[in-house]
C-alpha cells in the first residue's frame, strides 16, 4: 500500500520530486499571469478578426496539447468545429513525429500549434504547409525556438510560452546555440515546468485568441480569476498541508491500490476526467479509465461487477493464510462534477452512487467551489493534477 507517511513529510517529498512536479503544479497560477503578459506583448489582445474561422485545427505533442484541444473544443461548443490533428506517423530518418493538414483545409481555417518543446521538425513542416494553403497560423512555443522562428518567417503569429517564474528563457547567443548549452538549459527548464504548469502556459494564450474571435468568453478579469483559483488550490493542496485536510493527498491515498474508474458529470468535467486518466498514466504510471455520465453506467457496469470488484470469499478462504497473497487491484469510482450541487432530478450522480455501492465499490467524489465555468474548470484540473503528482512521488511500502 501507499506509504502515507511520505505524504505528510514535505522535506521527503521535496527530495523525491526530482522532476519538479510539485513546483510545477503550484506555479500554475503564475503561469497564467505570465502567459497573459506574453499574449499581450504578442498583440493577441489587440486583434480584430474579420469573423470566425470555418474550422480550428490544433496540433502539438503530448498530453498537454491533447488536453488543450479537448478543452477548446468543449468550450467552443457548436460555434466552430475544433479538430485535433493527430500525428500521422514517424519520419524514418529523424524518428520525428509528422503532422498533415486535412485535404479541405484552406484560407478560411485557423491552425493552432501548441508545444512546450519547439524543436519538432514535423510541426515546422506543418506550419509551412498551412502557409502554402493560406491558413492562418498561431503558435504557442518557447521563445526563439526553431518552431517559433519558422512560424514568424511564414507570416504567422507566435506567442512565447510562459516558462517557470523561477527561470525564464534568456536570448541565446550564437555560441550558446552552437555548443548546445541553450538546448540543454531549455530541456532542463521544460522538465522542471512539469505537465501541470505546461497546460496553462499553452492554453491561456489560446483562450485569449478565441475570446477575440468571439468563440468563447475569456476576458482579462476571468483569466485573473482563473489564476487566483489556481493559487487557492495550491494553498489547499500543497505539500505542507496534512493529508486529512488536503483533497489531493486524500485522493492519491485512496487511489494508490485501485484502478480509478473516472466518471464525469457536466460538460466541462469531461475533458478534466480524460486529462486525469492521461496524467495518472504519464506522471505516476497508474492505469485508469474515464467516461462521462450517464453513458458510463451501462458501459462500465461489467467492469465493476468483474474481477476488479471486491470478492465475497467463502468458508475455505476465511482460514487461509493471506500473508503471502499478492495484492489484488480493485476498482474505485472517482466522481468528478463541474457544479457543486445536484441539478434537481437531472443529475446522474445518485444512480452512479447506487451502481457503485451495489457492487461494494468505494467512491471518491470531487466537485469545485462555486464560480464561473472557467474557474471551476481550473479547480478540477488543479486538484487532480496535484493528486497525480502525489501518487507519482509517494512510493509504496517496501519499494
Amino acid at each position: 500500500m501507499l506509504d502515507e507517511s511520505l505524504l505528510d513529510a514535505p522535506e521527503a517529498l521535496a527530495v523525491a520530486d526530482r522532476r519538479g512536479l510539485l513546483r510545477g503544479a503550484a506555479e500554475a497560477g503564475a503561469r497564467v499571469r505570465t502567459a497573459v503578459r506574453h499574449a499581450t506583448e504578442a498583440g493577441l489582445t489587440q486583434l480584430k478578426p474579420d469573423g470566425r474561422p470555418r474550422a480550428i485545427l490544433i496540433a502539438g505533442p503530448g498530453t498537454a496539447a491533447t488536453c488543450v484541444a479537448d478543452l477548446l473544443g468543449t468550450l467552443a461548443g457548436t460555434g466552430c468545429p475544433v479538430i485535433r490533428l493527430a500525428p500521422t506517423g514517424v519520419a524514418p530518418a529523424a524518428g520525428a513525429l509528422r503532422w498533415a493538414l486535412p485535404g479541405w483545409a484552406g484560407p478560411l481555417d485557423l491552425l493552432l500549434i501548441a508545444t512546450p518543446d519547439g524543436t519538432e521538425p514535423g510541426l515546422e513542416l506543418l506550419a509551412e504547409q498551412a502557409y502554402r494553403r493560406g491558413c492562418t497560423v498561431v503558435a504557442v512555443a518557447p521563445a526563439r525556438s526553431p518552431l517559433a522562428e519558422g512560424v514568424e518567417g511564414s507570416h504567422g503569429l507566435t506567442v512565447a510560452m510562459a516558462t517557470s517564474p523561477y527561470g525564464e528563457y534568456e536570448a541565446p547567443h550564437d555560441g550558446e546555440r552552437a555548443s548546445g548549452t541553450y538546448e540543454a538549459r531549455r530541456k532542463a527548464d521544460e522538465a522542471a515546468s512539469s505537465a501541470p504548469a505546461t497546460l496553462w502556459a499553452l492554453l491561456t494564450p489560446l483562450l485569449i485568441l478565441l475570446d477575440r474571435t468571439g468563440l468563447i468568453t475569456a476576458p482579462a478579469e476571468t483569466l485573473e480569476k482563473i489564476a487566483d483559483r489556481l493559487d487557492h488550490v495550491a494553498e489547499r493542496c500543497g505539500p505542507v498541508v496534512a493529508t486529512y485536510s488536503n483533497p489531493a493527498k486524500t485522493l492519491a491515498a485512496e487511489l494508490a491500490e485501485a484502478l480509478p474508474v473516472i466518471w464525469t458529470e457536466g460538460q466541462l468535467a469531461g475533458p478534466v476526467g480524460r486529462r486525469f486518466a492521461a496524467t495518472l498514466a504519464e506522471l505516476a504510471g497508474h492505469p485508469a479509465v474515464a467516461g462521462e455520465l450517464p453513458e458510463s453506467l451501462p458501459a462500465h457496469g461489467a467492469l465493476l461487477a468483474g474481477n476488479l470488484a471486491p470478492s465475497g470469499g467463502d468458508g475455505d478462504d476465511f482460514f487461509r493464510d493471506r500473508v503471502e497473497d499478492a495484492k489484488e487491484l480493485r476498482a474505485r469510482v472517482v466522481l468528478l462534477r463541474d457544479r457543486p450541487v445536484d441539478a434537481g432530478g437531472l443529475s446522474a450522480a445518485p444512480a452512479a452512487r447506487e451502481l457503485a455501492h451495489g457492487h461494494d465499490i468505494a467512491i471518491s467524489e470531487l466537485e469545485p467551489e462555486d464560480g464561473d465555468e472557467l474557474e471551476t474548470l481550473a479547480e478540477l484540473i488543479a486538484v487532480t493534477d496535484f493528486a497525480a503528482v502525489y501518487l507519482a512521488l509517494a512510493p509504496k511500502d517496501g519499494s
